[in-house]
């Protein structure tokens, strides 16, 4: 096979291309992928242009560095008492997370995920909402919303619902327990399991017999599948929408975000 050629890249975006197949790379490194404004407005926008362009019969998402995402990029500078962050959070669910998991839903073509390292949040979200997950053995998958009392965002009730049922789903998200690659496929959360050396082969391999199958086909069976397993994506991100503009002006939030910074437990109160 060819090798992967660069079309372009940012601060925060590289996107290479091979015959038919694209790969995105979050490239914040530096900061384990974490989603920041520019990263996410980067990303949906990308992912428009590759929707729209009937070249591109396949794409990859993967990560620079040893995460593919740590979730959303908390500036906690104006988490003072009087701060108010349930219009800002409704926002950025809503005008953008949201935006970017329903676009790769709604791509007329197959997505990989390629899961270099942890998924957590909105990372594990976004490796969720793809069409085949691929992940290193010493990849992690973690949704620690509850240990800051929060809940779920970004499709993700839904997500992983969907992928892996009710009581595992519960499990995962109210525990706030890292999963690892083995037991994730066990689960079915994701397709296959590689070590940590052969992910770009296996996942070159995939986007391969994708970007050279029968994209109509592929189109068609996304729209089945979103219809008999994830009809309800939309009711389930405006209750999380709901929920997190709710918490995030919580008491127990304030009371976990503090307790995260400073490396101890926090002790909430129930408010």
């Amino acid at each position: 096979m060819t090798d992967w050629e660069k079309i372009r890249s940012s601060q925060v975006i590289e996107v290479h291309r091979r015959g038919s197949a694209t790969r995105v790379t979050l490239a914040r490194p530096q900061a384990l992928n974490a989603f920041d404004t520019l990263l996410q407005s980067e990303l949906r926008n990308t992912l428009d242009e590759l929707t729209a362009d009937d070249s591109v019969r396949c794409v990859v998402l993967t990560g620079a560095g040893r995460a593919f995402s740590s979730g959303a990029d908390l500036t906690l500078d104006d988490l003072g008492p009087q701060t108010r962050l349930a219009p800002r959070t409704e926002e950025e669910l809503r005008m953008r997370y949201n935006p970017t998991i329903r676009a790769i839903r709604t791509m007329p073509k197959p997505v990989i995920a390629a899961v270099n390292g942890t998924a957590a949040g909105v990372g594990c979200a976004l490796a969720l909402a793809c069409d085949h997950v691929v992940a290193v053995r010493s990849a992690s998958f973690v949704l620690a919303f509850s240990r800051v009392g929060l809940t779920l965002d970004a499709g993700t009730s839904a997500l992983l619902g969907a992928r892996v049922g009710f009581g595992r789903a519960t499990r995962m998200a109210m525990l706030a327990e890292p999963v690892d690659a083995d037991t994730a496929l066990s689960w079915g959360m994701i397709d296959a399991v590689v070590a940590d050396d052969a992910l770009a082969a296996r996942v070159d391999e995939v986007a391969e017999h994708f970007a050279t199958g029968p994209t109509r086909s592929y189109a068609a069976t996304k729209r089945s599948l979103n219809a008999a397993l994830l009809p309800h994506l939309d009711e389930a991100f405006e209750a999380e929408i709901a929920g997190q503009t709710e918490l995030v002006d919580s008491t127990d939030f304030r009371t976990g975000v503090d307790a995260f910074m400073n490396r101890r437990t926090p002790q909430f109160i129930g408010r």
